[in-house]
């Protein structure tokens, strides 16, 4: 059985995704991370945005992904991202205008380039991965019991954005219901996109994006060991991006 190291939302902090993959025991070569006992790092989405190196996480992502030793699904971010590159009349905020700055900075073939990965990664990626014989499930937002096996509008909607209610917040973001507290299935989901201080494990589903862009820390899960292991951010704290959820 493969083992995986289960990685929350980067948003593009490069320097505490490499110091996190080093905690692990991934060694590089040539920008390929290898592990001794051939475990596989898993990016559950949002590579990108509000941090201050979404094209060196992307490039990270993009080469262990194209050399199999990395698996990777889309968030909500990557989504938006991924439109933006296509043309798409989408707004240039909540994070976007970060990454955008950063292509626009490039040399022109290092834009294409990088223009090319992201595009090649997001259209060969699955909306959700099913891993260890449907053991072990990982989505960017989560995903219910219901979808679980399934594809189409809703479930893409769900997994990139969660339980959403259509109202907004004041901050323009959506309301998020607590679907993981409704969840009573067998597979273990592991997801992200509602950052929280510390991991939160409720009902065999796992929340590791604790936040590393709002100055909280980068996390990582790793499975079957379910054993957490995290870095501290060097971005400046903001307790108001991270949410109390109740168990």
């Amino acid at each position: 059985m493969t083992a995986y190291d289960i990685i929350g939302d980067v948003h593009g902090c490069y320097e505490e995704l490499t110091k996190l993959i080093d905690i692990l025991g991934y060694t590089c070569k040539d920008g390929i991370y290898v592990h001794k006992d051939d475990r596989k790092l898993v990016f559950l989405g949002d590579i990108t945005d509000r941090g201050p190196d979404s094209i060196g996480v992307i490039e990270l992502v993009y080469k262990n992904v194209k050399a199999g030793k990395a698996l990777y699904t889309p968030g909500n971010h990557c989504n938006k991202l991924y439109r933006y590159l296509l043309g798409h009349n989408v707004k240039i905020i909540h994070g976007l205008e970060t990454t955008v700055e950063e292509l626009n900075a490039l040399s022109d073939s290092h834009r294409k380039r990088i223009v090319s990965q992201f595009k090649e990664l997001y259209e060969d990626s699955p909306m959700y991965l099913i891993l260890d014989n449907k053991k072990l499930i990982v989505a960017h937002a989560g995903i219910p019991e219901k979808y679980i096996g399934h594809y189409g509008k809703n479930v893409r909607r769900f997994v990139l954005y969660g339980d959403i209610t259509g109202e907004k917040n004041p901050d323009g973001t959506p309301v998020r219901l607590d679907w993981a507290k409704n969840y009573r299935g067998p597979s273990l989901i592991v997801y992200g996109h509602t950052p929280v201080k510390e991991p939160r494990f409720l009902n065999n589903t796992v929340n590791i994006d604790t936040g590393c862009v709002f100055g909280g820390s980068l996390t990582a899960l790793s499975y079957p060991e379910m054993k957490v292991s995290s870095v501290k951010s060097s971005m400046p704290y903001d307790e108001s991006r991270f949410r109390d959820l109740d168990d």
